[in-house]
């Protein structure tokens, strides 16, 4: 199968960054959890996890599923499974 076909099939998914300070996705299908230094978000190809410093939303298209976020970006992260079992996790090691 070739790019195209599987964009068409699974409604596509890019990730473009300049310089770490901004980040452009598609394909998103809905934003879990953010705040300033973390986006949890649902993509066509999983969940992925954004994690920064000062990072706010510039752009939202819930119709295409288009996302452009600034701030400083640290790492990005696709995660397995639906990606809330690693959160609950975390918080509960952080209040025990």
């Amino acid at each position: 199968m070739d790019k195209e076909v599987d964009n068409l099939l699974l409604g596509g998914h890019e990730l473009k960054m300049n310089d770490r300070r901004e980040i452009f996705l598609t394909g998103i299908k809905k934003i879990d959890s953010f705040d300033n230094e973390e986006f949890l978000m649902e993509s066509n190809m999983g969940m992925l996890l954004l994690k920064g410093s000062n990072l706010e939303i510039i752009k939202l298209d819930t119709h295409d599923g288009n996302v452009k976020i600034k701030g400083k970006i640290n790492s990005f992260t696709y995660l397995e499974g639906d990606g809330k079992q690693e959160k609950e996790s975390f918080f509960s090691k952080l209040f025990k």
